[in-house]
């Protein structure tokens, strides 16, 4: 999938934990798993402004877009 998310880049800038991470913006700690992994086939905006806000970021900070034909 050529969308990448760097949540986990994140994490450790922050020096935060994924529990934390997903208590601080209300979602369950597996489906910030389905989100870290890359496998989530959308993203609410309301949980994007929500990790932003969490991980002190902007929305480019998170996700990545890398072209699969390069």
């Amino acid at each position: 999938m050529p969308i990448i998310t760097n949540i986990d880049v994140m994490l450790a800038r922050r020096k935060m934990s994924s529990g934390e991470l997903a208590e601080k913006v209300g979602i369950t700690p597996a489906n910030l798993s389905v989100l870290k992994c890359g496998k989530a086939k959308a993203i609410r905006v309301s949980t994007l402004e929500a990790l932003c806000r969490a991980l002190d970021c902007q929305p480019a900070d998170i996700l990545e877009y890398r072209d699969e034909e390069k």
